[in-house]
């Protein structure tokens, strides 16, 4: 514990599996032309779909500024919201556990598995748990965790790591997917098509016995409502619903910034979420439980409550904002960048434009890895568009640029080329007579450009690193501040 916030404890942070720098892993990734196919088709069908139902709403940026609001509201009654949910869940018969990182939250989830005698739990999808790195946990600790959503599955199985918050396996096609069931998948048809039905069919016949025997569950949420200790799970194939009322023991991960005030606040967010994620007009499962009911469900609930930056986070008043996310993954659907490079290139459990503030703001944007994730956009805007709850998402990105800049000016004492270029262009933009001054050295750039009228090299690693993908125009053989200068004169002559 390293002090407080709000009266908060601020926790220290947890790796979220950073590699290597995106703009290294990013020129790799481009040249998988399928990854980009696949990525391509997948992006713009959810981007359709959602565009069609957004647009049957009169209310939609009412319902966005809602949503924005509410969560504005979550951030600065935090501490207070927090307090009244443990009080809430408490009271019904829920266990609530304080995690201040990721090896925190690891070690309580292995206790309380172990406490079962179970070395087998199946699993919701969950962005906490990925988070965490709990199922590399669990397996260092003989415990085995099977993932139940068929995207996780799917990457599980091939051993692979999820590029997108909503469809973890975006980046495999229907035919990569049959491979890897018949490679990896017990006792599959050997004659299993790629047919959608056919590939589901065979994951609901390897889950089944996995639900029916499974004694322990181990999920995310969604939200968490304060005023009644109600946890909620949004999914679109079953196997949620099957996960938190089977097993006798449910251990829930949640992040504390997914609290909602009150129930009646849910009503905004289950318009936004699935026509934002999905592209649907309403969510296909929902399950809400509100600690323990005697008798049906699971009898022993747990909650491990996930600060693991997110209070670092809280105190940056610019980057704040990002700790609204409700993990829609609607900017990653209409990022550029995203769609060319895929998830895998950032490194980090959160990938796409949300990721790239994300991450920063939770581990620190001082290690090379995240120190160029706010990089990693054309700043086009198409985010802060799409966004459901209005995260200004450039806006970040810009304020994250900046203090990447600000920590490595303070770390580096010799003036960087960035600071000297800037230095040269305040002395220009400062007088007239400056600018002047430069601009009759126009000529010899003119003659750099040579006879195709092109400067296609400059010197220094970022102007050279400006012209390895464009070519610069001759400049005019004067300014127009000279020219102007010339032939007013000239008419004033005449």
């Amino acid at each position: 514990m390293s002090g407080t916030f709000l009266g908060m404890p601020v926790f220290g942070t947890g790796n979220l599996n950073a590699t290597e720098p995106f703009p290294t892993a990013a020129h790799r990734e481009l040249g998988n032309a399928q990854l980009r196919a696949n990525l391509g088709h997948a992006t713009h069908t959810i981007r359709d779909k959602r565009l069609k139902v957004v647009s049957e709403l009169p209310d939609w940026e009412d319902l966005r500024n809602a949503g924005s609001a509410i969560k504005e509201n979550v951030m600065a009654r935090l501490p207070e919201l927090l307090e009244t949910f443990e009080a809430n869940f408490t009271a019904r018969g829920g266990i609530v556990h304080w995690a201040r990182d990721a090896r925190e939250a690891n070690e309580i989830v292995t206790a309380l598995i172990r406490a079962t005698g179970e070395t087998e739990v199946v699993k919701v999808k969950s962005m906490a748990t990925q988070e965490i790195g709990l199922n590399e946990h669990l397996e260092s600790q003989g415990i085995e965790a099977f993932e139940t959503d068929l995207a996780e599955l799917i990457v599980q199985l091939d051993r692979d790591k999820p590029s997108h918050i909503l469809v973890p396996a975006i980046h495999k096609n229907r035919s990569q997917v049959r491979d890897i069931f018949l490679r990896e998948m017990p006792g599959v048809d050997p004659a299993l098509t790629n047919e959608p039905a056919r590939l589901a069919e065979a994951a609901r016949k390897h889950l089944r016995r996995k639900f029916l025997s499974a004694k322990v569950a181990v999920s995310g949420a969604n939200f968490g409502l304060a005023d009644t200790g109600t946890l909620a799970v949004v999914e679109s194939e079953g196997n949620g619903r099957m996960c938190l009322t089977l097993p006798e023991t449910l251990i829930t991960v949640m992040g504390i910034e997914k609290l909602l005030p009150t129930f009646t606040d849910l009503e905004v967010f289950m318009q936004l979420l699935p026509r934002s994620s999905t592209g649907e007009r309403m969510n296909p499962y929902t399950s809400l439980w509100t600690g323990v009911t005697p008798d049906d469900g699971p009898q022993n609930v747990h909650l491990v409550m996930l600060d693991n930056g997110r209070t670092a986070a809280l105190a940056d008043g610019m980057g704040r904002s990002a700790l609204h996310c409700i993990r829609c993954s609607a900017c990653m659907n209409v990022c550029p960048v995203y769609e060319r490079t895929g998830g895998h290139a950032y490194g980090s459990t959160y990938p796409g434009p949300i990721g790239a503030i994300l991450s920063p703001l939770l581990t620190g944007i001082t290690s090379e890895e995240n120190a160029s994730l706010p990089y990693a956009s054309s700043l086009c805007g198409a985010c802060f568009d799409a966004c459901p709850v209005k995260i200004n998402i450039p806006e970040i990105l810009v304020h994250l640029r900046g203090v990447d800049v600000d920590s490595r000016r303070r770390a580096v004492k010799v003036p960087s080329e960035m600071d000297l270029m800037m230095k040269g262009a305040q002395w220009a933009f400062s007088s007239g007579k400056h600018l002047g001054l430069l601009e009759k050295g126009l000529p010899l750039g003119r003659l750099a450009a040579g006879r195709d009228k092109l400067i296609k090299k400059l010197p220094g690693h970022l102007a050279g690193g400006w012209t390895q993908s464009r070519d610069i125009p001759a400049p005019p053989s004067q300014s127009f501040r000279h020219w102007w200068a010339a032939n007013r004169e000239t008419k004033e002559q005449a």
